[in-house]
């Protein structure tokens, strides 16, 4: 599933944006909705998931110990 979303954590992914997080979110939210653009009745909630799947990644990435990774 989401074979495409690229890997954000270090040290595959330096200097994260967060047009990253919202790509990979994007992304996610598209594969298992089904829809590439939603219906007008739909756009609300999958736009409130895309927020909150990346709320969530940039939240998992924040608090990630990648071990031989110097502390910033």
């Amino acid at each position: 599933m989401c074979r495409s979303i690229k890997t954000l954590r270090p040290p595959y992914a330096d200097d994260v944006t967060e047009d990253d997080t919202h790509a990979a979110a994007l992304q996610y939210v598209r594969k298992i909705s089904g829809f590439r653009q939603p219906a007008a009745h739909n756009a609300e909630a999958f736009d409130k998931a895309v927020e909150q799947v990346a709320a969530a990644t940039q939240e998992l990435l924040d608090h990630l110990v990648v071990k031989g990774q110097k502390a910033s």
